[in-house]
């Protein structure tokens, strides 16, 4: 193949290891556009050959050009959480520009089960899946599971007080190498199918919270003990202990999504596209104790 393959958020962890892996794949850096808002962040790849371009979802009206000639357009899913819908709008901005740009296919970065996912911004999600939908264009949606790299937001915490306090109960998350997911993301890029495809990108097992403990606690040395609370007290403790009102009821969302059910689906979608086999939790805790721990 010689499509043309856009990725936008191209300067972010996601994005950048995409690229990473779309050039390790053979793809040729000359197929690769790396969008992002601040290109002079990418001179390493521009010195490879691949060409990199300002995009900035914000400015719609650079859009089109921003995205013109590229053949199937990646649109990373952004950080805006102000809980005013500049998300959502953000990416059908995005998505809009890049069909009218003359995309021959599409592909969003998502995550599981939008439709009754009980995390904050899941319609954010959902409403620009429906947006790719809507275009008419074959597509690629990747519904990315937890990153295994989301612990470090909390267990650094967790560790220093030697409690972690959750409103998660029994359910399961499963945790995923954010890796993991750019190398599958790569490779269905690199390789589309013919039509349209929705990826549920997990890792290979769920585990409660209780069993994540467990295992930090192994790797780290140090004890940790699981405090289950309501999400009611489970804002209350995040309010006293300084975190932004704005932020608590997302970060609640993901122990209430975690108890639902919703991160805890186990495909086998990242090693059938990646080709190789991902990466287990364990692992990464015991590669990454240290910083897991707070102490790095």
């Amino acid at each position: 193949m010689s499509d043309t393959i856009l990725i936008t958020g191209a300067g972010g962890k996601l994005g950048g290891r995409i690229i990473h892996h779309l050039l390790e794949r053979g793809v040729a850096p000359s197929r690769i556009v790396a969008g992002t808002r601040d290109t002079a962040k990418l001179a390493a790849l521009t010195a490879r050959g691949v060409s990199v371009r300002k995009v900035d979802f914000d400015d719609e009206a650079s859009l089109p050009k921003a995205l013109a000639g590229a053949d199937t357009v990646l649109v990373v899913s952004t950080d805006a959480l102000d809980g005013a819908g500049t998300r959502l709008k953000q990416h059908r901005a995005a998505i809009k520009a890049a069909a009218a740009a003359g995309a021959k296919r599409l592909a969003y970065t998502s995550l599981p089960d939008p439709e009754h996912s009980r995390v904050s911004f899941a319609p954010d999600h959902l409403g620009s899946e429906q947006a790719v939908e809507a275009t008419g264009l074959p597509y690629l949606i990747f519904r990315n599971c937890w990153y295994q790299e989301n612990l470090f937001m909390g267990l650094p915490a967790a560790f220093r007080s030697g409690h972690w306090y959750t409103s998660a109960g029994e359910g399961r998350t499963s945790f995923v190498a954010r890796d993991d997911i750019a190398a599958a993301i790569a490779a269905a890029l690199a390789d589309p199918p013919a039509g349209s495809a929705t990826y549920t990108l997990t890792g290979t097992e769920a585990f409660t919270n209780e069993a994540v403990a467990k295992l930090a606690s192994a790797a780290v040395g140090k004890p940790l003990q699981v405090v289950q609370l309501t999400d009611e007290q489970l804002a209350g403790g995040m309010k006293a202990a300084g975190l932004p009102d704005a932020i608590i009821p997302t970060l609640v969302s993901f122990d209430a999504a975690t108890r639902a059910g919703n991160l805890a689906m186990v495909t086998g979608d990242v090693e059938a596209l990646s080709g190789r086999k991902s990466l287990p939790l364990a692992d990464f805790i015991t590669a990454n104790k240290a910083a897991l721990a707070g102490e790095a």
